[in-house]
């Protein structure tokens, strides 16, 4: 997995690569803790995510906490895969999703 990110004031755009499995949610986690403080508005570019486990939907759950609290959070460019994953889990009616 390889995150790339644009910060631009209050607002984090972060594009996730590859796939976030178990291996790689606490390397996700990590980055998420150490970047999202401050920001009023975190958008997920999924285009380039190829897999996503179990761990990865429970680390944007948390962001979402988060965000609930302090601004909001949406996706964006989600493609097939992660949608599928999002509908099997019930998650679209949970996710801000463009």
């Amino acid at each position: 997995m390889e995150i790339k990110s644009i910060k631009d004031g209050n607002k984090l755009t972060v594009s996730p690569e590859g796939r976030i499995d178990t291996a790689a949610a606490p390397e996700f986690s990590a980055f998420l803790k150490e970047n999202i403080g401050g920001v009023t508005e975190l958008v997920f570019d999924l285009k380039k995510l190829s897999y996503l486990s179990s761990a990865g939907l429970r680390e944007l759950m948390n962001a979402q906490k988060i965000m609930n609290k302090q601004g909001k959070m949406k996706f964006i460019n989600v493609n097939d895969i992660i949608m599928d994953i999002f509908d099997i889990t019930g998650l679209t009616d949970a996710f801000d999703i463009e």
